[in-house]
């Protein structure tokens, strides 16, 4: 090919640097963007067959990659929704379109629908609470549902779980049977009595009278009454029957409940949930009365703050000091991350080369860690992209004296003819 050759193989040099060139300005352009990762040149050759006494010069060509499986510094700041991921795996997050991607920027706020958005607008991904504890899809997206917090929401949370923890004394009098709370007469007897605050469905406290009467060695009748249906100025008679009754028995050598003992007594709380409350740790010992109790639930209050957890666990954070799940933030990964496909928004999508996403949890399965509190920094380093943009433009300039010298003698050719 002689002078024609050479000087498409300066041309072909020039435009390997010039790529070389732009990778590094789009590296030092975003060298503080959140989650970028680092793009680089690769050259290979072209080589062109050669006859006895010739040589036909080829060329180069140009692969871009970029440094994806390479981690950024981690920066801390003071948003409780700005997330880092310690290690491997992506976030999943979803465009406008509603497909999704993989991402590592996780400077996440809500936008005015109260969704968890990065700065280039793509929603966070997450399981939500809302059916259960939430199990990850190993192997797509399905499930997955925008992260959603309105913080005007108010939310009530019925009572469902609660304990009480009581020592009755093993010298109270035996009450008779006729008089015992359960029969609700009016010449009702109880050896102890407390109550429990529980909520209904829409947030609403229903007081919860509970007795506790001995009924014989080592036998204690449980009944709980609604408050509301008590007698005026008095308890006996209810309007309404005992709403769940239950008799405990006690181990006389050690006073705690033998193993023929129920251990809890289940209840429906008026206008709420079915409520379960664990009597495990009762007692029958001879020392006065002591009782406490917990229940769960809420009146309807609205979420203060946002709270995320090392394992990928969003609760909402109550004005009454309460939280609650509400999502699960699910990282994803494949097995040649940096064969991903880059897509405009630091938001990469599955190739043929890259292989099929794969979703776990934080710290599960080779995936990295959640930081909250944190965001990814660009792993682009600003010394080695100046490094590289001088010797891109020095092999760029011995190319086109490449070029020139074959322009050149190609001069000298034409004007041996004249």
């Amino acid at each position: 090919m002689g002078l024609y050759g050479m000087m498409r193989t300066g041309v072909s040099g020039m435009a390997a640097q010039s790529n070389r060139l732009s990778t590094v300005a789009d590296n030092i352009a975003n060298s503080s963007t959140n989650g970028y990762k680092r793009a680089k040149a690769e050259f290979s050759s072209l080589v062109l067959p050669s006859s006895g006494g010739s040589y036909n010069s080829g060329g180069v060509t140009t692969s871009i990659r970029y440094e994806i499986s390479k981690s950024g510094p981690l920066q801390y700041t003071t948003s409780g929704t700005d997330l880092a991921i310690e290690g491997n795996g992506f976030f999943v997050v979803q465009g406008t379109n509603g497909q999704p991607f993989l991402t590592r920027a996780g400077s996440f706020v809500p936008n005015a629908d109260g969704e968890l958005v990065n700065a280039a607008g793509y929603k966070l991904m997450g399981y939500s609470y809302a059916n259960g504890v939430p199990a990850v899809t190993a192997n797509g997206y399905a499930g997955l549902e925008a992260v959603t917090i309105a913080q005007s929401e108010l939310v009530a949370t019925p009572s469902r779980n609660g304990t009480l923890t009581a020592n009755l004394p093993s010298s109270s009098d035996v009450v008779a049977a006729a008089d015992l709370p359960s029969a609700n007469a009016a010449t009702a007897q109880y050896t102890h009595k407390t109550s429990l605050v529980a909520y209904d469905n829409l947030g609403g406290k229903q007081l919860l009278d509970v007795y506790m009467t001995k009924t014989g060695a080592d036998t204690w009748e449980v009944a709980v009454y609604d408050r509301a249906d008590a007698a005026p100025n008095t308890s006996f008679p209810y309007a309404n029957p005992a709403l769940a009754t239950t008799t405990l028995t006690f181990d006389p050598t050690n006073g705690k409940l033998d193993g023929a003992s129920p251990t809890d007594i289940a209840l429906t709380v008026p206008g709420g949930d079915t409520l379960t409350i664990d009597l495990s740790d009762m007692t029958q010992l001879d020392t006065g009365f002591s009782v406490t109790g917990e229940v769960d639930g809420s009146a309807p209050y609205a979420i203060d703050s946002v709270e995320i957890s090392e394992d990928g666990t969003i609760f909402a954070q109550y004005a009454d000091g309460s939280r609650r799940a509400l999502y699960r933030i699910p990282l994803a990964n494949v097995q040649s991350p940096d064969q991903l496909k880059v897509i405009t928004g630091n938001v990469f999508s599955e190739s043929a080369d890259s292989g099929g996403v794969q979703l776990g949890f934080s710290g599960t399965g080779g995936l990295g860690k959640v930081t909250p509190g944190a965001v990814e920094r660009s792993n682009v380093d600003i010394a080695t992209e100046l490094t590289d943009m001088i010797e891109a433009q020095r092999n760029y300039t011995a190319n086109s004296k490449s070029f020139q010298t074959g322009s050149e003698l190609m001069e000298l050719l034409v004007n041996l003819k004249r």
